[in-house]
C-alpha cells in the first residue's frame, strides 16, 4: 500500500513541511520555499498538510510512548523487571508533572495542532488558487483533513488532560485553559467540517483522513460526552466498510494487510522511507527528519525486549473457542516464522519468571524472528469493529433505543470471534456484553483505559492498582508548561497534583 512520506522542509513560519512520494509531489528545492511564494501549487498544499500528519509518528505518540502508557493504565499490559523507569509510574499511577512521557506527549499534539492552523490560517490563499492549479474540490478536502487532524489532536488531549489551553491560529502566545466542554465543541465543529468537506473512501489515497473516518471520528467524540443520539446519526454515515472475514481477524495488524476492508483510519509507518531519525533529539515530539518506523514490535515483542507482557485479567477474559486469543497473543505451542517454527515456554521468559503469553498483535514474528529495532506496521486508531460496538452502545443508552438492535451489533463481532450470541435483550445485560466485547477485541489497541474511564468503572477495575479516584483519571499538566505559560500556574493544574 502506499504510505505518506514525510521530508523535512524548512520555512520561515512552520516548524515542518512534508511531502508524499514523488507521484504525488513535484520536486522542489526547499532553500527556494518562503512565505511569499508558498500556497502558490497544490503540492505545497499537500505538503502543509502532511506536516501535521507527521507529529502522529514522534515518539511521544505512536512512535513510542502512547502505546505504553495506555495499555499500562488500562492494564491491558504489565511491565517485566526491565520496564523502563519513567514508563513504570503509568501501571501504577504514580506519574507526576515531571515525566517525560506526558512531556512530549503535550508537546507532539501541540506542535501537530500549530501545524494544522497553519493549513487553516492560510484558507483564503488556498482558496484563491485559480481551479486550473487546485480543483474547489481538492481545496476543501486538504481543509478538511487538517480541521481533522486538529480535531484528532484535540481529542487526544482533552481526553488526558481536561481542560486545556485552545490555539485557533497557528501562533501560539501562551494561552489558559479553556474548559473542556468549549474543547469538544470545536472538535465537533471541526470534524462537522471534516464530515462534509473529505472525500469518500472510493476518491481518497490509502492513509489520508476521508469522509467516512470523519463521521467515525465524531460519533466517538459525541460517544464520550453521551450524546447518543447524535452519536448514533454520525456513526450512521460510515459506509463502504466491513468487518475482515472469520479467520482473517490478524489482518488488522500486518504490515501487507493494511488499509483492509475494516481499516477506517491509520497511522502510517515505512521503514523503507527512512529511519535515521529515530532517536534524534527531536523525535519525541518535533516530528522532523525520517522517522517512519513504530518501536511497537521491539518494545513489547517476547523474543525482544519483551518490557511489557499481557495481563493476566486479560488473558483470563476471553472464552473458550475465541479465536480471538490467538490472533492477539503467542502462548507455548504457537506457530511462527511462517509457520517454521513454534512458540516455547522459555521464549516467555523474565527474570521474574516465565510469563504466560507475549503480544501477536502488531509484532512481526510472524515473518521475521528478530524484531530488530523498527517496524513499519501501521497502527489502526479506528475501524469497523469499533463503529459496530458504538453504535451498539449508543441504541443501548439512548432513551427508547433498541436493545435487539444493539445485541445484533455485538453479534456481528461476535460471529467473527467465531463464538455464539446469547445476550438477555436488557440494557444491564447489553451493556455488560459490551464492555466485554470492547475488552477482548481491542485489547494492546489502547482502548481500555479511555472505556472504564467513560464508563464510571475504572476504581472497580483497577481497584488495588494505585488508581486514586478524581486523580487518575486525567494526568497532570506539563511541568515545562506550568513553567513557561504566565497563564498556567501549578496551581491551575488537575486535582491531587
Amino acid at each position: 500500500m502506499k504510505k505518506i512520506k514525510y521530508i523535512l522542509i524548512v520555512l520561515s513560519g512552520v516548524l515542518t513541511m512534508t511531502s508524499c512520494d514523488t507521484g504525488e509531489l513535484e520536486l522542489t528545492n526547499p532553500n527556494t520555499l518562503s512565505p511569499e511564494t508558498f500556497f502558490k501549487t497544490e503540492a505545497q498544499v499537500q505538503s502543509a498538510v502532511n506536516a501535521s500528519y507527521a507529529n502522529l509518528q514522534t515518539r511521544g505518540l505512536y512512535g513510542r510512548n502512547l502505546f505504553f502508557a495506555m495499555d499500562l493504565m488500562g492494564h491491558d499490559a504489565l511491565g517485566n523487571p526491565q520496564l523502563e523507569g519513567n514508563k513504570k509510574p503509568f501501571q501504577d499511577f504514580s506519574f507526576n508533572g515531571g515525566n517525560d512521557i506526558i512531556q512530549y506527549y503535550w508537546e507532539s499534539c501541540y506542535i501537530g495542532i500549530s501545524r494544522a492552523n497553519f493549513v487553516l490560517d492560510n484558507e483564503s490563499k488556498i482558496n484563491a488558487l485559480p481551479n486550473s492549479v487546485l480543483s474547489q474540490e481538492k481545496k476543501n478536502k486538504y481543509l478538511g483533513e487538517a480541521h481533522f487532524l486538529r480535531a484528532y489532536y484535540y481529542f487526544l488531549l482533552v481526553r488526558r488532560f481536561g481542560d486545556i489551553p485552545i490555539y485557533k491560529s497557528g501562533t501560539i502566545v501562551g494561552n489558559p485553559r479553556s474548559p473542556k466542554a468549549e474543547v469538544y465543541a470545536l472538535i465537533e465543529e471541526d470534524l462537522v467540517f471534516a464530515s462534509q468537506n473529505l472525500l469518500s473512501k472510493a476518491s481518497e489515497s490509502a492513509g489520508r483522513a476521508n469522509k467516512e473516518a470523519a463521521y467515525a471520528q465524531l460519533g466517538k467524540v459525541l460517544l464520550y460526552q453521551k450524546k447518543y443520539n447524535e452519536a448514533l446519526a454520525a456513526l450512521n454515515n460510515v459506509t463502504s466498510y466491513s468487518l475482515e472475514d472469520k479467520g482473517n481477524f490478524y489482518n488488522n495488524f500486518m504490515e501487507e494487510t493494511e488499509h483492509g476492508k475494516e481499516s477506517i483510519f491509520e497511522i502510517e509507518f515505512d521503514e523503507k522511507n527512512g529511519t535515521g531519525d529515530q532517536w534524534g533529539a527531536v523525535g519525541d515530539s518535533g516530528g522532523t527528519g525520517f522517522d517512519e518506523s513504530t518501536l511497537r514490535g521491539q518494545e513489547y515483542g517476547n523474543l525482544s525486549w519483551y518490557n511489557v507482557y499481557p495481563s493476566d485479567d486479560l488473558l483470563d477474559s476471553y472464552e473458550a473457542g475465541d479465536n480471538r486469543f490467538g490472533d492477539t497473543f503467542y502462548v507455548p505451542g504457537s506457530s511462527y516464522l511462517k509457520g517454521t517454527k513454534v512458540m516455547v515456554a522459555s521464549n516467555f521468559t523474565t527474570s521474574a519468571g516465565i510469563r504466560r503469553a507475549g503480544w501477536k498483535k502488531y509484532q512481526n514474528y510472524y515473518t521475521r524472528e528478530d524484531e530488530a529495532t523498527r517496524s513499519s506496521i501501521n497502527f489502526k486508531v479506528m475501524r469497523y469493529a469499533d463503529v459496530l460496538l458504538m453504535k451498539a452502545e449508543c441504541e443501548n443508552q439512548r432513551d427508547g433505543g433498541s436493545q435487539t438492535a444493539a445485541i445484533a451489533y455485538i453479534k456481528q463481532v461476535r460471529d467473527r470471534a467465531n463464538l455464539t450470541t446469547n445476550i438477555t435483550a436488557t440494557k444491564e445485560a447489553v451493556f455488560a456484553a459490551i464492555v466485554h466485547e470492547r475488552q477482548v477485541e481491542f485489547a494492546g489497541e489502547q482502548s481500555r483505559f479511555d472505556d472504564i474511564i467513560r464508563w464510571g468503572i475504572a476504581s472497580t477495575v483497577l481497584q488495588g492498582t494505585g488508581f486514586t479516584p478524581g486523580k487518575s483519571e486525567l494526568w497532570p499538566i506539563p511541568n515545562r508548561e506550568t513553567s513557561s505559560n504566565p497563564k498556567i500556574k501549578p496551581s491551575d493544574n488537575n486535582p491531587g497534583y
